[in-house]
């Protein structure tokens, strides 16, 4: 819908940024599950405690022991079941259709198939790689819709 949900910046390597962007809009969509919507929140809980509380069970990182655990169930009225794996990848695959968009070309096609696995429908992306052919390969295999970008932000 037009917003920024993952971003990549400050990476030593387009993989890490790619990654990081699809963690990070993975991470935004499993927040929309019905199952995160639904939750029932213990009385007063702040919204930077839900905020995290989310985080956590998004993120595949409910703690399991100790004072971090407690803290974790007392922000809930009802303690949510976590999502199997089998449910994440069904919902994960629902995000279609979500564009990327880097200032730099990709060397390799790596990039391509991390991004997919978060929904990537289109990508734009300056050419200039020696593996360009390679790239373009990838994103043809998945019927992305591949757009040279002509403006290369990133300089060394």
């Amino acid at each position: 819908g037009g917003m920024v949900v993952g971003l990549g910046a400050g990476q030593q390597s387009r993989i890490h940024c790619t990654r990081l962007a699809g963690d990070k809009a993975d991470n935004w969509w499993l927040r929309q599950h019905p199952r995160v919507l639904g939750f029932k929140w213990a009385k007063g809980t702040k919204r930077p405690d839900k905020s995290n509380a989310i985080d956590l069970f998004v993120s595949n990182q409910i703690p399991t022991s100790g004072p971090e655990k407690e803290e974790y169930e007392s922000k809930f009225a009802e303690l949510p079941e976590p999502l199997s794996a089998e449910e994440r990848q069904q919902w994960l695959a629902k995000n279609t259709g979500v564009a990327l968009a880097s200032d730099a070309f990709f060397p390799f096609s790596d990039n391509v198939y991390r991004a997919v696995r978060s929904g990537a429908s289109y990508i734009s992306a300056p050419f200039g790689s020696v593996q360009d052919k390679a790239v373009l390969a990838a994103a043809n295999s998945f019927d992305l819709v591949y757009v040279e970008n002509n403006i290369r932000l990133f300089h060394h």
